[in-house]
């Protein structure tokens, strides 16, 4: 059969994320599957994610090789010239580097195309999956958030890019579709990655001493948004969703009535809020009317965040 509106993606996770990328692919797609290979009907650029890999925009999906090999045959690819790539994915069955090439020479043979091994027009990617062969063409992630390691300036105890990218796709997984804000914004990393991919964020901090390096940080990408000084409790207008990465828990001491009063003031400027605590402040969260809806977990040694995605409490 010829799929229309399909998409196959590959992405890897080390364990220590692995919470984290199971709940950016629910985000994203409703769904998670541990395996690495995730089939659906949404369209997403695998740059933006610091997991996926590969999206595969499927052609052909076929019960037995052979029969793909038919669906192959009659398929007219006109002028471009193609590269076949067969998909390693990590939760799937290891195949020997001969048996991909010969299932790649034998896909390649069947086209009606012009072959190129080292500049082709597309990579066409096919793979096994329970039993369902898949063949389409292949989009590889540019890993963006690797470049953006490189800053002016940085804290220790900022979100890694990796982190913060995943953490702006689980708060805005569609970019047209959300206005968000980042009030404890600091040196400005989670700014960044959502500017980066096109969501429409703002900043903004308590802290005088560290907003003209985050305004750097951000210009130095090429991008701009506005940096404010304002503390979390001063900030209003309307926002779909607030990202809080919650400093004071490293900077310093919070009591749970400061916490309390942070999150009561965030649902008044926001309907939804992603937050990032080392703490467990369930609790909390409840109390200043918000209902906990998904969580996620990342671990780097010992030490331990939580993401936790609410919404405004009915």
């Amino acid at each position: 059969m010829i799929s229309h509106g399909s998409y196959l993606y590959n992405y890897a996770f080390p364990e220590e994320e692995k919470s984290l990328c199971m709940l950016e692919m629910r985000s994203f797609f409703g769904k998670d599957e541990e395996a690495g290979i995730l089939e659906s009907s949404f369209e997403i650029d695998p740059s933006r994610s610091p997991f996926i890999r590969e999206r595969m925009d499927l052609f052909f999906k076929a019960k037995d090789f052979q029969q793909l090999i038919a669906m192959v045959k009659e398929w007219k690819l006109g002028e471009s010239t193609f590269k076949v790539k067969y998909v390693k994915a990590a939760g799937l069955k290891k195949l020997t580097f001969e048996a991909r090439r010969r299932i790649e020479r034998e896909v390649g043979l069947a086209m009606k195309g012009i072959p190129e091994l080292k500049k082709p027009d597309l990579i066409l990617g096919i793979l096994e999956v329970n039993g369902w062969w898949y063949f389409g063409q292949l989009h590889s992630s540019e890993q963006l958030w690797l470049h953006h390691q490189h800053k002016p300036h940085s804290y220790s105890t900022a979100l890694s890019t990796r982190v913060a990218r995943a953490v702006a796709n689980i708060a805005v997984p569609d970019p047209a579709k959300a206005k968000a804000i980042d009030p404890c914004c600091g040196i400005g990393t989670v700014v960044v990655e959502a500017l980066s991919m096109g969501i429409d964020i703002v900043g903004s901090d308590h802290n005088p001493l560290i907003l003209e390096g985050t305004r750097e940080n951000i210009a130095h990408f090429g991008y701009s948004t506005e940096i404010k000084l304002l503390d979390l409790m001063e900030v209003t207008g309307h926002y779909d969703v607030a990202i809080i990465d919650m400093p004071y828990n490293l900077c310093s001491v919070i009591t749970a009535q400061e916490q309390l009063d942070m999150l009561q003031s965030t649902r008044t400027f926001a309907d939804k809020a992603v937050i990032v605590t080392k703490e467990p402040i369930d609790p909390i969260i409840r109390s200043a009317g918000f209902e906990i809806i998904d969580r996620g977990i990342v671990k780097k040694g010992n030490f331990t965040r939580e993401v936790i995605v609410c919404r405004k409490a009915p």
